[in-house]
């Protein structure tokens, strides 16, 4: 009988100590700081290292547990099945049944009705839900009025005698975020009457374990600009503010918990949002475990996931769809119960049959043809996400207890405390995006350059909407140069920047792609050019294109001579920019050469100081 014999894999080569590795990555950076090169700053508050070995998971006391099993780091289930979610806006309750039934038809299992009418009747439902077996599907109810909403639902379910186990609905009811942020306090004193509705709520479900009172909406925080251990924690802050108030009530820590439902951003910050769905389950276990449910299924974080509209563009617009894929991705390996993408033209218009179809295309092609709900959390084990899960949950942990600290979410948002912070946090993503240390491509970098804005663009889509007092207002992030844009479009002008190469042929091409990349983003037409073999006949080519803008496009040794020799042929007859940053600057700058773009431009302003010259 044949014995099979297993042979270890690459014996030959001996082990590589962290030593060894360290060793040569400082003779490679040849004197160069580590720390800066590469050493990762995140705006979350902690470093990331360059690589990751085996020894960096000692420590991790998370590390070893199961899906399914406390404290859910894997994932609450021992499986990944989630939900294709899909929202449909209810202006008429007939329109929006049609397009529902459609959508089920086409792959979709959880469906979410967005009222938007401020009366809605019990015939409004009926209409609305007409041929839809609610058993097989799950639906949630958002919108205007949704508690009242609320109330005709669970008449209807009791009315037609449905198995409670059967019955998997979700409300979005969030006085805590949703109405703070945007009003910046309550419908009543402490919001009594909000959470008087919610508690008689959750006692008429309560043999209905799967309907969701509560919806605590993460993503408002996200889309308006913070971080991303930002939006944990105050999710996790509004999460047990609800728990508190229940219990208060005198619900228990299980009735309470079972009663919420967590709504999270997915940005394209790949891995790292891997990691906070990861951290985000082990907190909210360790939160709710800490009031001594009887068992541990109250701990399981019920959570669904939306890709974001922060990083969505309103020019060149298909590449949201494939933002949306990448933050699916990211979902559906960190594990969530469903999951919504956005259609790539929400920016600027409502999601139509086509955008509706592509965004769910994503999640079915991830499902059937990718196989990712075959595999439970398929990141587990990797050193380099355990570290991010393991530094998102200690960074999300410090401001959770800052904010306990303060009072509980309620009061430390009303000290503003919550508000400062995300603005805080926007304002900075706001300047990495003007001077381009943050890509959004299509609007800050690599523009379609032949995109003129259609009529379906309007001014109301790319005008960032004003946050007053103590509120939050979600936004986007290429909303600045879209406006810019924008107006360059619908100016009526045509305004043109020539890029002059000359001197080495090699650092032409490079400065002039730059260039074009640069004033581009202004929707400004850019008229490149392979290389020029004279100053005079650049100068001569630049002059007949009748440009407002003329960029020198040269090496740094070849602008000392080259620029100057421009700036007096070229004359009044446009504006004259040197691409770069030569050591030469200050003798061209006393020469009257004032004009420069380089990497550490701000994009945004320079710009726009661009076309205040040129009359736009």
């Amino acid at each position: 009988m044949a014995t099979t014999k297993r042979e270890k894999l690459f014996t030959e080569f001996p082990p590589v100590s962290t030593e060894q590795w360290e060793e040569v990555i400082k003779a490679d950076l040849k004197g160069a700081d580590y720390e800066r090169k590469l050493v990762w700053k995140t705006p979350e508050g902690f470093n990331v290292r360059p690589y990751y070995r085996a020894e960096n998971l000692a420590g991790l006391k998370f590390l070893g547990s199961e899906a399914g099993v406390f404290p859910y780091v894997r994932g609450t289930r021992a499986h990944n099945r989630w939900k294709i979610h899909q929202t449909v806006i209810v202006n008429c309750p007939k329109e929006a049944n049609a397009v529902a039934l459609k959508i089920l038809n086409a792959g979709v299992d959880s469906i979410e009705f967005q009222i938007v009418p401020e009366t809605f009747s019990a015939e409004d439902l009926n209409t609305l839900l007409k041929d839809i077996h609610i058993p097989a599907v799950e639906i949630t109810f958002s919108g205007s009025k949704t508690a009242h909403v609320a109330e005709l639902v669970i008449a209807k379910i009791e009315k037609e005698q449905l198995p409670a186990e059967e019955v998997h609905i979700n409300f979005c009811i969030d006085p805590l975020v949703k109405k703070l942020t945007s009003k910046g306090s309550f419908c009543s004193e402490n919001g009594a009457k909000c959470f008087e509705k919610i508690a008689d709520l959750v006692r008429k479900t309560k043999t209905y374990k799967g309907i969701r009172v509560i919806t605590v909406s993460g993503e408002i925080f996200s889309n308006a600009g913070s971080t991303i251990v930002e939006a944990l924690a105050f999710s996790l802050a509004a999460g047990h503010d609800y728990l508190v108030r229940l219990m208060d009530m005198g619900f228990t820590i299980e009735e309470a918990a079972k009663k919420i439902r967590f709504s999270q951003a997915i940005t394209s910050n790949y891995f790292m949002e891997i990691a906070k769905l990861r951290a985000g389950r082990m907190l909210w276990a360790n939160i709710v475990k800490a009031y001594n449910p009887a068992k541990n299924c109250p701990c399981k974080m019920f959570t669904h996931a939306v890709t974001s509209t922060w990083n969505q563009t309103a020019y060149d617009p298909y590449v949201n769809m494939l933002r949306g894929t990448t933050e699916a991705m990211s979902a559906s390996i960190a594990g969530v119960h469903s999951l919504e993408v956005t259609p790539f033209n929400k920016a600027y218009e409502d999601p139509n049959e086509f955008s509706m179809r592509i965004a769910r295309n994503v999640e079915l092609l991830l499902k059937h043809e990718s196989h990712f709900d075959q595999v439970v959390d398929p990141a587990g084990g990797s050193y380099y996400i355990e570290n991010l899960t393991d530094s998102i949950a200690n960074e999300a942990w410090k401001l959770f207890r800052e904010i306990e600290e303060k009072g509980g979410y309620t009061a430390a948002y009303e000290s503003g405390f919550i508000v400062e912070r995300v603005k805080a946090s926007a304002a900075a993503k706001d300047k990495n995006i003007a001077t381009r240390r943050e890509i959004l491509l299509g609007a800050n970098q690599y523009p379609n350059f032949t995109e003129v804005a259609g009529k379906e663009l309007t001014e109301a889509a790319v005008t960032r909407p004003v946050s007053e007092g103590n509120t939050l207002a979600p936004y986007r992030g290429s909303m600045a140069f879209e406006a810019m844009r924008l107006h360059v479009d619908r100016s009526g002008k045509a305004p043109k920047a020539f890029m002059l190469t000359c001197g080495s042929l090699a650092m032409a091409r490079a400065r002039a792609q730059f260039s074009c990349n640069f004033f581009a983003c202004a929707g400004i037409k850019v008229i490149d050019n392979t290389f020029f073999k004279s100053i005079e006949e650049g100068v001569k080519a630049a002059l007949e294109s009748k440009a407002e803008i003329v960029v020198v496009c040269a090496s740094d040794d070849d602008y000392a001579e080259a620029a100057p020799k421009v700036k007096e042929l070229l004359g009044d007859k446009a504006i004259l920019v040197v691409a770069g940053a030569p050591a030469c600057m200050p003798e061209l700058e006393a020469q009257g050469i004032k004009n420069f773009i380089n990497v550490k431009s701000n994009v945004l302003e320079t710009l726009k100081f661009y076309l205040k010259e040129m009359g736009i």
